[in-house]
């Protein structure tokens, strides 16, 4: 995509949003970046209350819903690598009630990556077969839940280490 292309999407707030403030337009590893991008958010709420921290992910993850069916319409492609918003649900969903640390946080990023990336089952089946903006997030979803229960059973043994 070229820049004078990318500048005029961001003028569009519905693409502004599911291009991650514009992190998805990064040439390379456009998820990686669109995670990069949700770091500063958990950053900015990891010491909120519980129900408070899972009603912003639940807000995010719907209206992503929403934001990510719209831009891939208009993009004209289901999932462009692009839309990364629901890289922002999904890490956000790795970090639910991880207690705060640099560590944990690189970890949770590497996992929720992970997860992303390779797409183990039900993740893979889930990508192919669920349509519209709902099948874009719940990837994501699902690789957030895998990678949060990884992170926390890794900070549970560690305990004990």
């Amino acid at each position: 995509m070229n820049k004078k292309l990318s500048f005029t999407l961001l003028k569009n707030p519905v693409h502004f949003l599911a291009l991650g403030f514009g992190s998805g337009l990064a040439p390379k590893a456009p998820g990686t970046f669109g995670t990069l991008m949700a770091v500063p958010i958990y950053l900015a709420i990891k010491d909120l209350e519980l129900s408070l921290f899972l009603a912003i992910i639940t807000f995010v993850t719907i209206v992503g819903v929403f934001i990510c069916e719209r831009s891939s319409k208009l993009l004209g492609v289901h999932d462009h690598p692009g839309i990364v918003w629901d890289e922002f649900a999904g890490f956000l969903i790795t970090m639910i009630a991880v207690p705060f640390d640099w560590l944990w946080l690189l970890l949770g990023f590497i996992l929720f990556r992970f997860f992303d990336i390779v797409k183990p089952w039900p993740i893979k089946s889930v990508d192919a077969k669920m349509p519209g903006g709902l099948g874009i997030m719940m990837d994501d979803v699902i690789a957030g839940v895998f990678a949060g229960l990884c992170l926390h059973s890794i900070i549970w043994l560690s305990a004990y280490v």
